[in-house]
């Protein structure tokens, strides 16, 4: 089910007693989650949680970090 080009709803999910959550299968093939991967769980306590692959969020991290510096604009 989609709304957008891009965008997904894929279902809901229910907490196991363990505090684990099953990834719906429709959203591990999109994202290509695979058994082992490491996901980083982050969160804002007004708009929700968001799980995201730790690989994609090194490489973000990393194209931060190694950006070019931008000049300061004159005060």
């Amino acid at each position: 089910m989609s709304s957008h080009v891009g965008e997904h709803m894929f279902g809901t999910v229910k907490v196991g007693a363990r505090g684990q959550i099953v990834i719906p299968k429709e959203a591990r093939d999109v994202f290509d989650i695979e058994t082992g991967d490491a996901l980083l769980v982050i969160g804002d306590e007004e708009r929700g949680i968001a799980i995201v692959k730790n690989e994609l969020f090194k490489q973000f991290t990393q194209g931060v970090f190694s950006a070019p510096e931008r000049p300061e604009r004159d005060r």
